[in-house]
């Protein structure tokens, strides 16, 4: 089972964050919207097609942060 991160890694919070300059936050910005774009929208569309249950939970997930 993969167990990888689609969205912000440790290192990209911390430069989101500002902690080492605006070029790296920039490229940390650049990197989660690649992220968001391609492997989430990716799972998100397969959740749709063949888990709309599970794709409900991740919603439900997104409204109670957002």
């Amino acid at each position: 089972m993969t167990t990888g991160r689609t969205l912000p890694t440790e290192s990209d919070r911390e430069y989101l964050e500002g902690e080492h300059g605006d070029q790296r936050e920039y490229e940390a910005r650049s990197r989660v919207k690649a992220r968001i774009t391609g492997p989430l929208a990716e799972e998100v569309a397969y959740l749709a097609a063949e888990r709309p249950d599970l794709l409900e939970e991740v919603r439900d997930v997104v409204r109670a942060v957002g």
